[in-house]
Order: structure tokens, then C-alpha cells, then sequence
């Protein structure tokens, strides 16, 4: 038997925002903004790009909060799922983009002069390597400190296949951090 939700927290504050309230739109982009930047942002790579998404993430939420429902997942799970949407559809024109000139190819070592953000950096990048759906979970998970619950709810998955994402994920992520140690 489902264990029924508890109440949502942010589903009064998107009623209001729905209903026009500038401050509520001002709270909600407060509550929600760094994290759909941070998310965004080690999606993409790029912070441009990660501010874009930002944007249009509140710009569906201000279309459609007038018409959310609480359904199945929560509005803090609905959001990421729009997050991790909008990244795809960015990611997918990266990848589909003709062009005649050779791209830069940059360098992946450190600077001479890296600093102690060096091993942040070499985690960024390592998780740019990893599976895209391992990526999605580890994010969750680890940097946007979701529940597995909530982070499963926003994949549209079961906790024991998130479970098995984020274990594939460590496993992977170790591997390639690994290397990159031993290539030093």
C-alpha cells in the first residue's frame, strides 16, 4: 500500500504565484533559484547556459502555476524534472549542431597555477564523463540533497533503480578520478 504524501511546502506559495502575487513570484525564485542554477550548471557546463535554463524553468512555472496540481511527486520534484528536461533539449542541439570548422579542443589539465578548487574541478569534469541518467542522480542525491524518494519521484523511477543509478554513478565516477590520479 502507498504511504500518502505529507503536505507539499511550496504548494501554497504556487498557488499565490499563480494567482499573480509579485511576492511570491520574489519568494519562490529566492527558495528555488541557486539550486536550479547549481543543477543546471554542472548539467550543462556552462554557467550562460545554466542561467538560460534557470530562466526558462520560472518562465514554465509562471505559465503553469495557475493550473499545478499536487499530483504523484512534489513541486520541488516538478521543477527539477523541467530543469533536467530543458538541459537535454540543450544538450541534444549541442550535439546536432553541423558545423564546417573544427572545434577548439581545450586542454583537460589542470593550469600550473590550479589552486585548491582543483579537485572541485576534476569532479566536475569527471561527472561530465559519466552516464548522463547516473549524472541525473548524483546530482539529485548528492548536490541538490534530495531524499532518494524525491529524487526517484523526479526521474520517474523506483527508489531501488535510483539506488542502482547512483551506485553504477560512485563506481564510475571513482574510476575516472582514479585514472586521472594515476596519469599525473
Amino acid at each position: 500500500m502507498r504511504q500518502p504524501m505529507s503536505p507539499d511546502p511550496d504548494e501554497e506559495l504556487v498557488r499565490r504565484v499563480g494567482t499573480g502575487d509579485p511576492a511570491a513570484v520574489r519568494t519562490l525564485v529566492a527558495r528555488k533559484l541557486p539550486r536550479i542554477l547549481s543543477l543546471a550548471a554542472r548539467m550543462l557546463g556552462d554557467a550562460a547556459e545554466a542561467e538560460d535554463v534557470a530562466q526558462e524553468t520560472f518562465m514554465r512555472i509562471w505559465r503553469h502555476a495557475s493550473s499545478w496540481r499536487r499530483g504523484n511527486a512534489r513541486f520541488d520534484s516538478w521543477i527539477h524534472r523541467v530543469t533536467l528536461n530543458l538541459c537535454y533539449d540543450r544538450l541534444r542541439r549541442r550535439r546536432e549542431q553541423v558545423t564546417d570548422q573544427v572545434p577548439d579542443i581545450v586542454d583537460p589539465a589542470p593550469l600550473p597555477d590550479a589552486h585548491p578548487g582543483e579537485a572541485a574541478h576534476r569532479v566536475e569534469q569527471a561527472l561530465q564523463a559519466i552516464a548522463p541518467r547516473q549524472r541525473e542522480a548524483i546530482l539529485l542525491v548528492y548536490y541538490q540533497e534530495m531524499s532518494n524518494m524525491e529524487a526517484a519521484a523526479t526521474l520517474e523511477i523506483s527508489v531501488d533503480a535510483l539506488e542502482s543509478l547512483l551506485s553504477r554513478g560512485r563506481r564510475a565516477l571513482q574510476a575516472i578520478l582514479e585514472k586521472d590520479s594515476v596519469d599525473e
